[in-house]
């Protein structure tokens, strides 16, 4: 286009602004900034919010921060852009604070906001900001979306809030798969299992939506925490042979623990030897947990072995092979090992105790 002649306008910059930030390349980013100020298109609306969308897909905030702060009167899309930013940079506390600050500019909130804000709260466990973002959703009748409602349960869930999650859940006049998909797993990961198996039945009788991958990942979590071995095998079976869905590692790390809490450690093993991708450190950390739990030391050096190929310094790998040692008093071995430990540096991490504390405007 440039070697016909054309000059770029506020379209063409912002279509490639996205794609940049989809590609990742900050040098290249860089050049279609400094190409944007060349143009006189940088203060641009459309431009600039591309620019700072972008910088948070590069996980440079600081600029992202810099660009937004220089906007006079900062709309509803900059205001999205730059919570979203910090979220995806994983600054969940300061995305909280700059949605309170928005409210305070007398901005109101759309769908986009409230998602973005109900996933910061997720990630930080912040259950009344959550709460009360909520009562806002519930003070305005446009915001009844599936996405918001999807965004409430998992906020409400992943807060250990199960019981709000599942109010939520029965009170949407649609769903769609993400709908399942969160209510199963938040069942799961709190212990919920015959619920969340229950849950998974009903949306396999109710054939409006077709169970994915992250469906069967909730299922044998589901599994996991209940120690059903045979059903986590009919499971994994049935999401390969009647979905053809491709089992991810996270699949294969939930049957690991699977069999490997039963006690059927060697299978486990083979499961991993069997599985068509490389398996990472955790799977591997899964299957030592559970030769620790059940003092099979020799299968626990096994996986020590492809631990120390992958992550040769973390302490738990140190640690769950010493009291797999220890569990059979091979007081000799864990000596050896801790030895080790000190001699390469390896350190045990220390307790320690965190407090995250977000308030919740007035």
């Amino acid at each position: 286009m440039q070697e016909k002649g054309e000059v770029a306008d506020n379209f063409t910059l912002s279509f490639l602004l996205k794609v940049n930030g989809q590609l990742g390349s900050a040098m290249l980013g860089k050049q279609l900034h400094c190409c944007t100020l060349k143009l006189g298109l940088e203060t641009h609306v459309f431009v600039r919010n591309t620019i700072i969308h972008m910088y948070g897909l590069l996980r440079d905030i600081d600029t992202a921060c810099q660009l937004f702060e220089e906007i006079p009167r900062p709309d509803l899309v900059a205001w999205n852009t730059i919570i979203d930013c910090h979220v995806n940079c994983g600054k969940h506390k300061q995305a909280l604070e700059l949605f309170s600050r928005m409210l305070r500019s007398n901005i109101k909130p759309d769908e986009a906001t409230l998602v973005v804000t109900l996933a910061a709260c997720s990630a930080l466990g912040a259950l009344e900001f959550g709460r009360w973002i909520h009562s806002i959703i519930g003070q305005a009748t446009l915001f009844d979306g599936v996405s918001v409602c999807n965004a409430l349960i998992d906020m409400y869930a992943k807060c250990g809030a199960v019981e709000e999650a599942y109010s939520e859940f029965n009170g949407m006049s649609k769903r769609n798969i993400v709908s399942w998909n969160s209510m199963i797993l938040g069942l799961a990961i709190h212990g919920h299992v015959n619920e969340a198996l229950v849950l998974f039945s009903e949306l396999l009788e109710d054939k409006l939506e077709i169970p994915n991958d992250i469906t069967f990942l909730g299922v044998l979590c589901a599994c996991s925490h209940g120690g059903m071995v045979d059903e986590g095998r009919r499971y994994f079976d049935s999401m390969r042979k009647e979905y053809r869905i491709q089992p991810t590692i996270k699949h294969y790390g939930c049957m690991v623990d699977i069999l490997g809490r039963a006690g059927l450690v060697e299978e486990a093993y083979e499961l991993i030897r069997d599985m068509p991708m490389e398996c990472n450190a955790i799977v591997w950390r899964t299957l030592l947990a559970c030769c620790r739990l059940h003092s099979n030391v020799e299968l626990g050096e096994k996986v020590r072995r492809h631990l120390m190929n992958l992550e040769p310094d973390h302490s738990s790998d140190y640690v769950l092979l010493a009291n797999t040692y220890a569990s059979m008093g091979q007081w000799d071995d864990m000596a050896r090992v801790r030895k080790s430990m000190r001699e390469k540096g390896v350190q045990k991490p220390k307790p320690g105790n965190s407090l995250v504390g977000v308030c919740i405007p007035s």
